[in-house]
This record gives structure tokens, sequence and C-alpha cells, in this order.
């Protein structure tokens, strides 16, 4: 599905953005240059995670320590409000346990993680940086 201005995007964060190394934030994996790309074409980054607490509190620093400001924390804030549903509304999902989405396989019997080179092709048909 390809990327347009405006589109919503649900981000996962534990083997989507970072390693899978919960509690602790992962290593990186690719992500913040696209990221960044999908926020500078006008995309609207909301994270949803499975973290809570203090760990949700890690997991939103990354993004401010990327310079990746977020639409959202595990809620799309344009949801209409007559539909309260816990489930955030995004045009497009990326998460490494998502049906088809595109992983690497990680280091020495590490679960796999999201190929942030292949999301980029699928968001915007090709690998330019702009």
């Amino acid at each position: 599905m390809k990327f347009k201005k405006g589109d919503a995007i649900a981000v996962d964060f534990d083997g989507t953005c970072v390693t899978h190394e919960y509690p602790k934030v992962g290593r990186h994996i690719g992500a913040p240059r696209v990221l960044d790309r999908i926020v500078r074409n006008g995309g609207k980054l909301i994270l949803w995670t499975m973290r809570s607490g203090k760990e949700l509190a890690d997991a939103i620093n990354w993004f401010k320590e990327m310079n990746i400001p977020l639409h959202g924390i595990q809620r799309n804030p344009d949801q209409d409000p007559r539909f309260p549903s816990p489930k955030a509304y995004a045009k497009i999902y990326i998460d490494d346990a998502a049906l088809g989405c595109p992983l690497k396989q990680g280091l020495k019997g590490e679960r796999p993680f999201v190929n942030w080179e292949v999301v980029e092709l699928l968001l915007f048909g090709d690998n330019d940086t702009n």
C-alpha cells in the first residue's frame, strides 16, 4: 500500500522500531530514517504498542531522541469520538507481528524484526531519502 500525504500510520515499537529487548529499548534497525521521511511527507505517526508505564515512556523518549514527532500515542487524536474503540484508526499499520510485514532475521537466534528498506519501498516506491 502506497503512502499518501495525511495518512495516519500506526507503528509498533519492539521488533518494529528497534530490536526485541523488552523491557529495555532495543538496538536501531533502520526505522528513524524512514519514520522521519513519513513525517516530512505529511504522515501522522501513531505509536501503537503493548508497552505501558515506564516502558511506554522509554519508547516515547526514543521518538523524542530521534526527533520524530508522534501524532498520537496508543490512539489517533483525529479518530471520530462517536467511535470510542480502543483500536487506533490508521490507514497503515507497521508491526513485526503483522501477516506479510517484511522482516529481517535477527542476529544469533534473535527474533526477526522489521526490514525498513523494504517498508520504505512499499510506502514510497523508491529508496530515495527525500
